[in-house]
């Protein structure tokens, strides 16, 4: 079949099983959407408001879907818009490819019109990368992409096509999508004595993160947990891994986590960690981090094994398989007294639960929580609001927590929010703060012009919340540049989009609020006044370890 280079990339989109992109038409790319006109009968496309709302979209697709998520993009400052989104699912393990074009082969290297060289900008903060030489190679290419992006530790890939590639044409013979490289488990040398380990221990710990979900063992991990009496913690990227209200588990652990949670990963003499990484926001101090406990450490990318923390045993390989080979080995045992302790922890920290009555964090979520379905996804932004929502919400399905960890990309959650609901078909929540949201409000326009079953909750405290509470904690009250004081009437900027929205400064009318936001078909904007002085707590301090624990304030 002779095909333009345009009618490749759309078609073998399609040979993916791609149902829908995410992009933003220009000059260099015009040939590609002259395709995608021809094909939208089967692909397709949705137009957002600026680029990077369009790359946090198909990220949003990906991790509500467990699809590679696709973005289209023209060159230039089209490309360059794409970085921040590109990073973001690369620091956070989510399979992406981004296509851009890019001026004509000859002209690479003269400075031409809208030309940059994405595929060096993005070199660190890809997988892959590649510059199209001819459209012989784009169907293998675009193939190949795919198998890298969702194989081994997920990813994204970037794929710049130079006009001329789109126009040439090619001979090209479909097949059917391409399947994730075949991963191994880790050796049975190194289970065995993972085995033996757990096997000695008196209070383990099981800690899981992302790669766990990515790589489908959940059932195998708590039959393990099952075995060795042992709580259960995850980290910000494990949250809605296993459903809030699963026995032995005890929710998020590390700076902002439950306090259950991080203070029995401290109390632990073994922890088994799997698709996770010991980063500064689990481990604090890392000087002073779980002392004496032993490591089992297990994930697909052996480049996070001992990386940070020494684990005394790295197990490289895929989790499932990894853990069904491990099983066997493991004895059942009965842990009373760790069980106990384990308990005793759970009570601290309901102790120093807030009980508050009113507009408080807590219970605006917990109110939430009610109008949630098991598949809503819930997305987020970045700041207080986003740990508060790790905190306080319940998850009952996989795949339900829309939030970025890695790079902690603040203007996020709109367009992810959007991506989960297209990719899913559920209505889908956007938590946000008054400073995130500012970011990147303008794919407002794009929720209403998809009609996208959308609900934005906006915890407007008036302020850059996380950065004032460490001025505040920290920073002896030095409120430099936080405190927004900003005039925007968020409910009239939803309506001049032309979606609905409303205003909360008690309880009732958030509930009100809510009642009209899960009611309504497309978007509707809540506008949620919230005490600037509200806190996240606990809190590790920066430097500090679970001995500096802060639970409340005053502490």
């Amino acid at each position: 079949m002779l095909l333009s280079g345009a009618d490749i990339i759309v078609k073998t989109l399609i040979e993916q099983d791609c149902d829908v992109v995410f992009g933003y038409p220009g000059g260099q790319i015009i040939h590609v959407y002259d395709s995608l006109y021809k094909y939208q009968d089967q692909l397709r496309h949705v137009l957002a408001a600026h680029e990077q709302g369009a790359v946090h979209a198909a990220d949003g697709y990906a991790r509500a879907t467990g699809k590679v998520g696709v973005v289209i993009a023209t060159s230039g400052p089209g490309a360059t818009n794409l970085v921040t989104g590109i990073a973001t699912a690369y620091l956070d393990s989510i399979p992406l490819v981004a296509i851009t074009g890019n001026v004509f082969s000859s002209q690479l290297g003269s400075d031409s019109f809208q030309e940059i060289d994405i595929t060096g900008i993005t070199l660190p903060i890809t997988k892959h990368n590649y510059v199209v030489g001819s459209a012989d190679e784009l169907h293998d290419v675009i193939r190949e992409a795919f198998t890298i992006a969702k194989s081994g530790r997920p990813g994204p890939v970037l794929i710049d096509v130079p006009k001329d590639i789109q126009i040439g044409k090619a001979e090209v013979e479909f097949s059917c999508a391409v399947q994730p490289t075949p991963q191994q488990a880790a050796k049975d040398i190194r289970i065995s004595e993972a085995a033996e380990c757990i096997n000695a221990c008196q209070r383990p710990y099981i800690y899981f993160g992302g790669g766990m979900i990515s790589g489908g063992a959940q059932s195998e991990m708590l039959r393990l947990a099952e075995l060795i009496d042992a709580p259960i913690g995850c980290s910000f990227m494990g949250l809605s891994g296993i459903p809030t209200d699963t026995p032995g588990f005890l929710g998020m652990q590390g700076m902002h986590g439950h306090y259950a949670s991080s203070m029995a990963m401290h109390k632990a003499d073994c922890i088994i960690a799997m698709g996770v990484r010991f980063n500064d926001r689990v481990t604090g101090n890392r000087a002073k981090f779980v002392r004496g406990a032993k490591i089992v450490h297990i994930d697909i990318d052996g480049a996070e094994l001992s990386k940070t923390v020494t684990a005394h045993h790295g197990l490289r390989g895929e989790i499932k398989l990894t853990l069904e080979k491990l099983l066997p080995l493991i004895k059942e045992s009965k842990k009373p007294e760790w069980r106990s302790a384990v308990q005793n922890i759970v009570a601290e920290e309901h102790a120093n639960a807030d009980t508050r009555e009113g507009m408080t964090p807590k219970n605006v979520l917990e109110l939430l929580n009610g109008y949630l379905g098991a598949k809503t996804p819930v997305a987020t932004d970045v700041g207080q609001h986003q740990m508060w929502a790790a905190q306080y919400i319940r998850f009952q399905d996989t795949l339900r927590f829309i939030s970025n960890g890695g790079l902690g990309t603040m203007g996020f959650g709109m367009g992810a929010a959007i991506g989960a609901a297209i990719g899913t078909g559920e209505r889908s929540v956007l938590v946000t703060g008054d400073g995130s949201f500012g970011m990147c409000l303008n794919e407002m326009a794009t929720a209403v012009h998809e009609n996208v079953p959308l609900v934005v909750l906006i915890m407007n405290n008036g302020v850059l919340g996380m950065v004032r509470q460490w001025q505040t904690l920290f920073f002896d009250g030095h409120y430099s540049n936080t405190v927004l004081d900003r005039k925007t009437d968020f409910v009239k900027l939803a309506e001049a989009f032309g979606a609905k929205g409303a205003r909360a400064a008690t309880m009732e009318e958030l509930e009100d609020a809510f009642k009209a936001a899960f009611s309504c078909d497309g978007p509707f904007v809540i506008d949620c006044l919230i005490e600037k002085d509200e806190f996240v707590l606990p809190m590790l301090p920066p430097g500090g370890s679970m001995d500096d624990i802060i639970v409340k304030l005053g502490d």
